[in-house]
């Protein structure tokens, strides 16, 4: 079952699943409150009270779920320079586009409730919701592209035109991205909420489930058709599995474990994805082209070292904090628990100003 580790070098095998750990926590923690931050707009949401109730579910947690993101991305830079290079310089447009829906949804968490208005309200949760949805969709996207591969010249250079990362596995794993967060994010609405958006979290989340992971499901079997291992067939068939749990126990009303569930579906389904890629951490598209390996793309030894050290110190913080925020915030909140939206006195308005 492990052949496809033997002979691969160490500390550049160890370095890629740590990568691989930092992406898959950032991809089942972010992937929730992206989920509903999409859901902000009025598909779901009936009322103000109730978009500042879904808001309120994530505040505690939004901002340290990216801490996961940009750990991952330096892990890459540190670890694996020319991937990092190969990568990242063909992605020059998605990672900006991903870099201003990151400010954007950030702003709109921070400025909507600074006034209350028929307009103001209404723009900044749109932009939530869209800048949400463009985060998810093109992070699917550039993870797909460093699995499936890039038109990379003998070099490790990439051919082509500024939109040569456009290819159809990357719009399977945008989509993939988009589905598997608007699951998560009602089964994490049904399991931190309580009334009618509970209830409605989980209705919703029965309904979409079949239909909303299959481009993940597709990104997945195409890895296996690619490079299966029995490993990677493993965890692929686990993934499944778990997904079918958190439909089965949504249905019967068990939030916790359909969470859980659908948890346990985007981390054994990327694992899937990543041991079927292994050693590759980019393939080139051309024939003539250089793949990126765990071997050819690494720092050298004494880099990893000292950045193993570092890791076994400064990872067991990193999750002991927050799974401490987490126990903290773990009740339940309803629609009850949010006090009326008051209005803001403008400071020409107040007496005695100027």
């Amino acid at each position: 079952m492990f052949e496809e580790f033997a002979g691969q070098p160490g500390l550049p095998t160890l370095w890629f699943l740590v990568v691989g750990v930092l992406l898959i926590g950032y991809i089942v923690l972010d992937g929730f409150d992206l989920g509903v931050g999409m859901l902000m707009g009025r598909i779901f949401s009936r009322n103000e009270k109730e978009r500042r109730l879904l808001l309120n579910t994530i505040g505690p947690v939004w901002d340290g779920n990216e801490v996961w993101l940009v750990t991952g991305g330096a892990a890459i830079f540190a670890a694996f320079p020319m991937w990092y290079a190969a990568l990242f310089s063909a992605l020059y447009i998605p990672l900006t586009l991903i870099l201003l829906a990151l400010i954007l949804r950030a702003v709109s968490i921070e400025y909507r409730g600074k006034l209350t208005g028929p307009r103001w309200e209404p723009r900044w949760n749109a932009i939530m919701s869209v800048a949400s949805f463009f985060i998810a969709f093109l992070i699917g996207a550039a993870l797909a592209i460093t699995t499936t591969g890039l038109p990379l010249n003998d070099n490790a250079d990439r051919v082509g035109g500024p939109f040569a990362w456009l290819t159809v596995p990357a719009v399977i794993g945008g989509l993939g991205m988009v589905g598997f967060s608007l699951v998560h994010g009602l089964a994490f609405l049904a399991l931190k909420t309580d009334g009618e958006v509970r209830h409605r979290a989980r209705t919703m989340m029965v309904r979409i489930l079949p239909v909303a992971l299959l481009p993940m499901v597709a990104w997945a079997v195409w890895l296996q058709v690619i490079g299966a291992t029995p490993l990677s067939l493993i965890l692929l068939v686990v993934a499944a599995v778990a997904a079918l749990a958190s439909w089965i126990f949504a249905t019967r009303g068990r939030e916790g474990i359909a969470f859980t569930a659908i948890a346990g579906f985007a981390v054994f389904g990327a694992l899937s994805i990543f041991m079927a890629a292994y050693p590759n951490v980019l393939p080139s598209t051309m024939a003539d082209g250089t793949t990126l390996t765990v071997a050819n793309a690494s720092s050298s030894p004494y880099t990893l070292k000292i950045m193993t050290i570092v890791a076994a110190i400064g990872l067991p913080v990193l999750f002991l904090y927050q799974g401490w925020t987490y126990w903290v915030f773990r009740k339940r909140l309803s629609a009850e628990h949010i006090p009326e939206a008051h209005r803001v006195t403008e400071l020409s308005e107040r007496p005695n100003a100027g």
